[in-house]
């Protein structure tokens, strides 16, 4: 018998391979019944591939899977949903057309026929179940107009609604503020006093100390430690995951403030659902420095950041850039000024997953004479140009014609900064540059920013992960219902009051002082 004392889930040497690469090697992973297990790993160390196993989208190439004693075969999705195991992706697996309650009951024998008494009926059972795990949603409105946070509470309800008793998180705090992040932490303990076994995968170390029992470490395939919380620190955490120290605070020179870069003035920008997003916005940044904006998921940072790389027109106001007026709506008028993006979701609107790495990277200089001769591609010259951008920001690729939806989330990312910082920009506007990034890679991110900022170049740096915020920004500015509602400087930034201040609570004040 498999089963050893107290273990609801194991792994027993496990390998996967895809064609010549071998992403987990030998693994031996279990997890004790009623815990929280934390899986940390960097950017490739074979993390996602080992809970994609577990959830029946990748088959093992050997080994065994025994759940409460017994061998299992897990086939598919379904199979895995069937023995209780169900798996919250990074990037959420919903119909944006749909509502919430209709994503969650997709599937059902008896989804839609029934009408609208039956549906009505379900949503209520949806509401329970999200009252009781404290992660309520509107569950009668589209996906696509829920903020992210909101999208990844119907996951994780879709999970509970189906049964799951393992519950697999992928970077579950990556697109959370502080308060999100504490009552999703709630939400996990009460899953394990329930009796629900969790596993997340996540590279915020302070969350794993906060939030886990017991914690997993990968390096390069392999399972290399499992320890007890108890047990160890975050700086021994750091070094089991990268193999060396990684840095804790980051040095901004201080440089004389700089002339107007970009300017906007009053502004209106409307989102997809019709509401106004920025409302009579107002917003400046200087050259050479880095601006923080720090706010809840859906207070028009996203329309933002469209905005002024041309994806977005606005409807009221003038942007000005360098003294000039900027191009409502063009994003190539945005790249000529010399305004780099790095988006929110860098697969949908970043790369061409099933484009290689050369096609990506020319997605935004082919039209240049180093990149093309009368309107033809020199087909030679950019691979080389590639290869050396490749091992310039060491991006991890078996090749240059390898798919990028094929390359881990960190090279992913490497490869968007190879692109974007090529273009040599005087404003880089970044979206949550580190999201879902272990820690040596994050601080490869950091390193970035930083250095476009110290030759002179401005960031706008749009996150929800405060610490980011306060590391990276010479000024930081809070938006709240698509305004500017505060402003502090790097030395004088006070995690409490800009905690407040993202929730609203400000303006709350202000209307019964």
């Amino acid at each position: 018998m498999y089963k050893q004392a107290g273990h609801s889930l194991e792994m027993h040497r496990i390998v996967k391979q895809f064609g010549s690469v071998i992403a987990n090697d030998q693994i031996d992973f279990a997890v004790k019944a009623g815990e929280i297990h934390a899986l940390l790993g960097e950017n490739g160390a074979g993390k996602s591939t080992m809970m994609c196993m577990l959830s029946g989208v990748y088959r093992p190439t050997s080994g065994d899977i025994v759940l409460n004693g017994r061998k299992v075969h897990i086939r598919s999705p379904k199979d895995a949903m069937e023995l209780g195991i169900g798996m919250v992706f990074q990037n959420f697996r919903l119909v944006q057309t749909l509502t919430a309650a209709e994503n969650i009951v997709l599937g059902e024998k008896t989804s839609f026929w029934r009408g609208p008494r039956w549906m009505k009926q379900k949503q209520q059972e949806i509401e329970t179940i999200a009252r009781h795990f404290g992660l309520t949603f509107p569950v009668d409105r589209p996906i696509w107009q829920l903020s992210v946070g909101e999208q990844q509470r119907v996951e994780i309800v879709k999970t509970l609604y189906r049964g799951a008793s393992i519950i697999i998180l992928d970077e579950p705090t990556s697109v959370l503020t502080p308060g999100e992040a504490d009552q999703l932490f709630r939400t996990l303990i009460r899953m394990k006093e329930e009796g629900k076994t969790v596993i997340i995968t996540t590279h915020k170390l302070k969350e794993v100390m906060a939030v886990s029992d017991r914690i997993s470490v990968m390096r390069k395939g392999k399972l290399t430690h499992t320890m007890d919380k108890t047990d160890t620190n975050e700086r021994e955490l750091a070094q089991l995951m990268v193999g060396k120290t990684v840095s804790e605070a980051r040095h901004l020179p201080e440089r004389p403030q700089g002339k107007p870069l970009l300017t906007v003035e009053q502004v209106d920008v409307y989102a997809d659902h019709g509401r106004k997003a920025l409302d009579n916005f107002y917003l400046q940044v200087m050259e050479g420095e880095i601006v923080g904006v720090a706010g809840v998921a859906g207070n028009g940072q996203k329309e933002l950041a469209e905005m002024l790389s041309g994806l977005r027109s606005w409807k009221r106001g003038k942007v000005y850039f360098d003294g000039k007026e900027l191009k409502n709506g063009s994003v190539r008028g945005a790249i000529e000024a010399g305004i780099s993006h790095v988006p929110e979701n860098r697969m949908k609107s970043g790369l061409a997953g099933s484009l290689g790495i050369v096609d990506n990277l020319l997605f935004k200089s082919y039209r240049t004479k180093e990149r093309s001769k009368y309107g033809l591609l020199r087909t030679a010259g950019n691979r080389v140009w590639s290869e050396e951008l490749v091992a310039q920001f060491d991006v991890k690729t078996p090749s240059l014609d390898t798919p990028v939806r094929h390359l881990s989330g960190g090279n992913q990312q490497k490869l968007l900064f190879a692109r974007e910082v090529h273009q040599n920009p005087r404003l880089m506007v970044a979206v949550h540059p580190t999201q879902g990034l272990d820690v040596g890679a994050t601080e490869g991110v950091h390193q970035l920013l930083t250095d476009l900022r110290n030759r002179g170049r401005s960031v706008l740096l749009i996150s929800e992960d405060l610490d980011e915020v306060m590391l990276l920004s010479d000024r930081i500015l809070i938006i709240y219902n698509g305004r500017i509602i505060g402003e502090m400087r790097r030395n004088e930034a006070d995690r409490d009051r800009i905690g407040m201040l993202m929730a609203g609570l400000q303006e709350a004040e202000e209307e019964t002082g």
